[in-house]
């Protein structure tokens, strides 16, 4: 992996703090820098936005979902990218460029105009620089994976409930398009050069080894080797992890999306709406670290299990709140069964299938996401069209959801790189 200039970066003392830990911290804030990319920051500019341009919602939401099936396209090249160039040099580049096109999506007058930024958001902002952000975590620990990926995750939930209600303040207060130009010179100026002079791409390039634990590191390289993307598809685990992620996301950004029309449609007030995201990300933070947590010392399968049998329920449970107490209870299902996938999906790529190609696997599988993000409101609204309810939808994604619990119950273990340790 090439990275400029980095074969002369001193080695770290053994009493200094291991320097994997530095590129987590790196990595946790790269993923909130997706934020004009992702469907949560779009959301805070998409109301002055169609008003400013004059867009129809229809219009506006079939745009985005063009876009995001698209934007899911770069998954498949930037892995491939990390895994041969090395991630300081491709992290670097990709924030330049989600910087340079949310710029230029702060001036858009036109529709045609913002199919193409928001398409390009999406592609760099969502896809991109979240499989560089993942993989840069992936390629500095392997023994402790699990744990910096909790950590990291807990980061990067707080990096992002501090950006989003500050994000839209700014809308509130200045407009969305001093809003998104404030980001784009945020990226470019910020965190672009932290980028740079931060980053390493991983261990070897400045003379140590793998979690930092020169013995230990040292016998796991040796007692396995790495499999490549190929291979990690001819896996079963892959799938099912992948497809549970993807069921994930897909829940997640139907149910975020109209929240608030599921919960009236049971009869609750907007502020019970607002209050439930409250308790959704709360929980999801304490699902990161108690997933983290248990999976360091026990099995990844067990993790998963739990989270779709919680997601399973959960979903059930929408169809049936009738008191303010069960909406509560059931965004607390949701919080902790969404910060039990997010670890499983942070941590099994590389637990499973090692550092050398884990760009292009995790490519793939943010691929999946992606799409399934995208799918997601439009599964709810041709259920609400065609019932006049949600309640057949989240019935029909219970049983898959159930259905891939049994799957990860069953499937053998994949090949290769901790194998011994994986255990989906």
């Amino acid at each position: 992996m090439a990275d400029a200039g980095v074969r002369s970066w001193p080695a770290p003392q053994a009493s200094r703090i291991y320097y994997g830990w530095i590129v987590l911290g790196l990595a946790a804030l790269a993923m909130v820098g997706t934020l004009p990319g992702r469907t949560q920051g779009l959301g805070l500019i998409t109301e002055p936005l169609i008003r400013d341009l004059g867009v129809s919602r229809v219009d506006y939401a079939q745009i985005n979902l063009v876009a995001t099936l698209l934007g899911a396209l770069f998954c498949l090249g930037v892995g491939k990218w990390v895994d041969r160039y090395g991630s300081r040099i491709v992290l670097t580049s990709v924030v330049i460029a989600l910087g340079v096109i949310v710029l230029v999506m702060s001036r858009v007058t036109s529709v045609a105009a913002l199919f193409v930024v928001i398409t390009l958001t999406r592609g760099v902002g969502q896809s991109a620089l979240s499989i560089v952000s993942l993989a840069m975590v992936g390629k500095w620990f392997r023994r402790r994976l699990t744990k910096a990926m909790a950590i990291y995750a807990l980061a990067m939930s707080v990096g992002f409930m501090i950006a989003f209600p500050a994000v839209g303040a700014i809308v509130q207060a200045s407009g969305w398009r001093v809003a998104w130009a404030g980001l784009g010179f945020c990226l470019l100026i910020g965190l672009a050069p932290i980028a740079w002079l931060v980053d390493r791409s991983s261990p070897d390039t400045i003379g140590l080894d793998v979690d930092g634990e020169p013995g230990r590191a040292n016998a796991e390289r040796q007692s396995s080797d790495s499999v490549g993307l190929w291979t990690a598809l001819r896996s079963p685990a892959f799938w099912v992890v992948a497809l549970a992620s993807a069921a994930y996301g897909l829940i997640a950004s139907g149910i975020g999306l109209f929240n608030e029309s599921i919960l009236a449609q049971r009869g609750f007030a907007p502020d019970v709406y607002y209050t439930a995201l409250a308790v959704t990300a709360i929980t999801g933070l304490a699902g990161n670290f108690a997933a983290g947590a248990f999976a360091d010392r026990g099995s990844l399968r067990s993790v998963l299990l739990a989270a779709l049998a919680i997601l399973s329920a959960g979903l059930i449970g929408l169809v049936h709140v009738t008191t303010v107490v069960h909406v509560m209870l059931q965004a607390v299902a949701m919080g902790i069964g969404g910060g039990f996938v997010m670890v499983v999906f942070f941590s099994f790529w590389g637990r499973a299938y090692g550092p050398t190609e884990l760009g292009r696997i995790q490519g793939g599988a943010q691929a999946m996401t992606v799409l399934a993000s995208a799918v997601g409101p439009l599964l709810l609204a041709l259920s609400v069209d065609a019932t006049g309810s949600y309640s057949a939808a989240f019935y029909s994604l219970a049983a898959c959801v159930a259905l891939l619990g049994v799957a990860a119950a069953v499937v053998p273990m994949p090949p290769g790189v901790g194998a011994a340790r994986a255990s989906v």
